[in-house]
């Protein structure tokens, strides 16, 4: 064995957890190819008389109790990249993969002007864009995609349902 083939061997074994998401799970298979597929009308997620704040509280206890990764997911029913998302989560074989390993929990944002404590224990201190996903883990309260990563779905209107669905799976 040379040198060059030893190193590429022992960079492939050592270096991969590092590069991929320690926990990532395989993604479910999405049968939906294209957006047009989803169920119409798109649903309207968020409940915008609910109490975030407790909503949270209660999301996060039960994430760390059933030890599962907690979403929080802030948007607006106007938006319509929170709703294609939403579109996308109530597909059966991504419901069913979002139910084994997340408690999701919508909070409304209104027009950006309410709710923002929710992202400001994380260092968020305004939202880029909606929908803005927090992958929090419940045990010790840290997001786990913090920087621009939490508003890659902002523009879920131009992604696949596949693709929606990979992103979601690397948290996990």
């Amino acid at each position: 064995m040379t040198f060059r083939t030893l190193l590429s061997a022992l960079l492939a074994t050592s270096l991969l957890p590092i590069a991929a998401p320690a926990m990532a799970a395989p993604a479910p298979k999405v049968r939906a190819a294209t957006l047009d597929q989803l169920k119409q009308p798109l649903p309207f997620p968020y409940d915008e008389k609910a109490n975030a704040d407790q909503q949270v509280a209660a999301a996060k206890a039960r994430a760390k109790k059933e030890g599962k990764t907690l979403l929080i997911d802030l948007g607006g029913n106007w938006c319509l990249d929170c709703r294609v998302l939403a579109g996308i989560m109530e597909l059966p074989e991504v419901q069913s993969f979002i139910q084994k390993h997340y408690v999701v929990v919508t909070v409304d944002i209104g027009r950006f002007d309410k709710n923002a404590q929710i992202a400001r224990p994380y260092g968020v201190t305004s939202l880029k864009g909606v929908p803005a996903l927090l992958i929090v883990n419940p045990k010790s309260n840290k997001l786990l995609n913090g920087g621009d990563r939490l508003f890659a779905l902002a523009d879920a209107r131009h992604m696949t349902p596949q693709a929606l669905a990979d992103w979601l799976a690397q948290w996990v």
